[in-house]
């Protein structure tokens, strides 16, 4: 699409060039920019001249840019599970989630190639696929704020369906997922109305070395929901735990009740793998 708005266009390769002036927009892989008309957007600044590493690795966890395309991900998590690019004696089998979030997206890969990691999360669309999978292995996002630097979980970020914490100005720099929750056995599961249309309702389980399980619902609610339990639930605790989450809503791709009713059943498949 072009947009008529736009006036200007300069790459940021420092700190200092990431402050925006009136009418500036941050640009990485401008899916969703490029998508429909900004109005009140007078210039990009595209913040993939910074040089951000996509992937950094090691026995902490995984340090994922904000301007990591996601095929780049998908591509690099295959090949770590493959054995190729893991920290020494490290197993990270919830790895198996980056591909299934990146499925969840309504995305072709064309989209993979170009869309970053970064831009679906700040995006916070409810069935965003990174925002999955970012809340379901404990994500805690690092965002610059001027010279500070803000540090939050995912979960915490996204506050409405299209809607975040960020302020004008905030930039997403990376997305950290600690080892404890790599090391998971971890599942997702996904549903839509039509064989490739938006997701439904996103569900993924996992169960960490301790045996604490955490169970998330994304896409069916407006924000994402995480569910903590000391052990795996019982179908009935976890049943009422998923029926009693807030922010179910209708929209024309699905009603509340459906999105409460699937989310039910996708976290009891999930919590069946994982027994």
């Amino acid at each position: 699409m072009d947009i008529t708005t736009v006036r200007s266009y300069r790459v940021a390769r420092t700190r200092e060039e990431l402050l925006l002036a009136p009418g500036e927009a941050i640009l990485a892989g401008g899916t969703w920019l490029m998508s429909e008309p900004q109005p009140t957007t007078t210039g990009f600044v595209d913040v993939t001249g910074m040089g951000w590493p996509d992937i950094e690795a090691d026995d902490d966890g995984l340090r994922i840019s904000a301007t990591c395309t996601i095929a780049t991900l998908v591509a690099w998590a295959k090949d770590a599970r493959d054995g190729g690019t893991l920290p020494s004696q490290q197993d990270w089998p919830a790895l198996s989630l980056v591909p299934a979030a990146a499925d969840a997206l309504l995305a072709s890969f064309k989209i993979w190639n170009t869309a970053t990691v970064g831009g679906n999360i700040c995006r916070a669309f409810a069935a965003a696929g990174m925002v999955s999978l970012c809340v379901a292995l404990d994500g805690t996002a690092e965002i610059w704020r001027g010279a500070e630097v803000v540090r939050l979980p995912v979960a915490d970020l996204v506050t409405g369906d299209g809607t975040t914490v960020l302020k004008a100005g905030d930039v997403l720099r990376s997305i950290h997922l600690p080892a404890a929750a790599l090391r998971s056995r971890a599942l997702l599961l996904k549903i839509a109305l039509a064989e490739h249309g938006r997701s439904g309702a996103v569900v993924t389980g996992r169960v960490d070395p301790s045996g604490r399980s955490v169970f998330t619902v994304t896409a069916a609610t407006q924000t994402p929901t995480v569910l903590a339990f000391p052990h795996l639930p019982t179908p009935v605790e976890l049943a009422a735990r998923v029926a009693d989450a807030d922010g179910y809503y209708s929209d024309p791709l699905g009603s509340a009740d459906w999105r409460r009713g699937v989310s039910i059943v996708l976290a009891e498949r999930i919590r069946k793998g994982l027994a």
